[in-house]
């Protein structure tokens, strides 16, 4: 918990790790998912900040992130190419 609170605090996202650790847990996702998506949130944020109802966009982004970082996760883990299916691509290319 201490190392997830680092990487939240220094993304700007602390007051937001409550949140995040609801929507892991629907995602059956482990730290290291995390970390790397709270990672690319803040890098999203850095280029489309939240305008309004932050902790919403922020459920949307993490959620989106955490698929996008379990991905990377298992292919780093078996060292394989990975596309992510159909689905998760029109997906993500809804959320943005």
């Amino acid at each position: 918990m201490n190392r997830l609170h680092y990487y939240f605090a220094n993304c700007g996202f602390a007051d937001l790790l409550p949140l995040a650790m609801r929507v892991a847990a629907e995602l059956d996702s482990n730290p290291a998912e995390m970390i790397e998506a709270i990672c690319k949130v803040a890098d999203k944020a850095r280029t489309y900040p939240p305008t309004r109802n932050r902790s919403a966009w922020f459920a949307a982004v993490f959620r989106e992130k955490l698929l996008e970082a379990r991905a990377e996760v298992l292919t780093r883990r078996k060292n394989l190419s990975y596309s992510l299916p159909v689905r998760f691509r029109d997906l993500l290319e809804i959320n943005g």
